[in-house]
């Protein structure tokens, strides 16, 4: 046992447990979602070679506890049958978690998995000065709790009204929470610095008399553990994927280049300015 690697096995996934040489198994997971063959082959594994349950982290992640040391491999290659494969620990991007988004949720205005993949093939194990969290959620009922990320992203419609198929029933303005809406004289009149872009006018509207695209709230620093810190929204609604993954690679990058050993993004944030970072990142934003 003095010869373990504990470190290179906690990267690879298996946690050590208070229990002598058994690892709890920590299973890659995109977005919260996983097939019928993944779950059957999970299930299979766990009653093979752990203790017969597994864990749901509160990450959407999925746990196989009491793995013995001498059978790591073996379990890697079973679980490789199902289209399953470790996840990550350590200082290095951790899962990314999304809601289900405008796929399956009427209240979604991005494909949150769609996003949470592309994410996951960008970032996902990049080894960071720190852990670094990605969330996606589809909409302003926030259950992904975006603002708990290190970057946190929010689902939002760009609108515009279209008066020539309104009918002037006033529901836009009955359902919007922020008081964004007015109708004055046949016509609708939003004010874009109340407007959160939550989209429940274009979705209550009985005529579709609104154009609307997704677009993308971003929250950088957020942290939810020893010290609770909310991500703050540092720039300005980005209507497009490209500028949406530019402003993340500013975001990680900036992290790479200025964060210290064992410092979350908040942290840094801190210390090296937010200045700084709202500089970097608006220059990722205008392109």
């Amino acid at each position: 046992m003095a010869d373990v690697d504990y470190a290179t096995l906690k990267k690879g996934g298996f946690m050590r447990q208070k229990h002598k040489n058994n690892f709890s198994l920590r299973l890659a997971v995109v977005g919260g979602t996983l097939t019928s063959e993944n779950l059957k082959k999970i299930a299979e594994v766990a009653d093979k070679f752990g203790d017969g349950h597994v864990h749901l982290t509160s990450r959407q992640g999925v746990e196989i506890p009491f793995i013995k040391l001498e059978n790591i491999d073996e379990v890697k290659d079973a679980l490789a049958e199902g289209g399953c494969k470790p996840g990550v620990c350590g200082p290095r991007v951790r899962t990314v978690t999304a809601c289900q988004g405008s796929e399956i949720c009427p209240s979604g205005n991005i494909d949150t998995y769609n996003i949470a993949l592309k994410l996951n093939d960008r970032y996902f194990g990049r080894e960071l000065p720190h852990k670094f969290k990605f969330g996606v959620t589809g909409c302003q009922n926030n259950c992904l709790k975006a603002e708990e990320n290190d970057v946190g992203i929010k689902g939002a419609l760009e609108m515009k009204w279209k008066s020539e198929d309104c009918i002037n029933c006033g529901l836009c303005a009955k359902v919007c929470r922020l008081d964004a809406i007015k109708i004055e004289d046949g016509k609708v009149d939003v004010d874009y610095d109340k407007c959160n872009y939550c989209g429940r006018c274009v979705k209550s509207c009985p005529t579709d008399a609104w154009d609307s695209a997704p677009a993308y709230w971003v929250s950088f620093g957020g942290t939810f553990g020893n010290n609770i810190s909310m991500g703050q929204e540092l720039v300005p609604l980005i209507t497009d994927e490209e500028q949406l993954f530019r402003v993340t690679d500013a975001a990680i990058q900036f992290f790479d280049d200025n964060a210290k050993a064992g410092e979350r993004f908040k942290v840094t944030i801190d210390r090296v300015g937010l200045d700084k970072l709202k500089k970097v990142l608006n220059e990722a934003y205008e392109g």
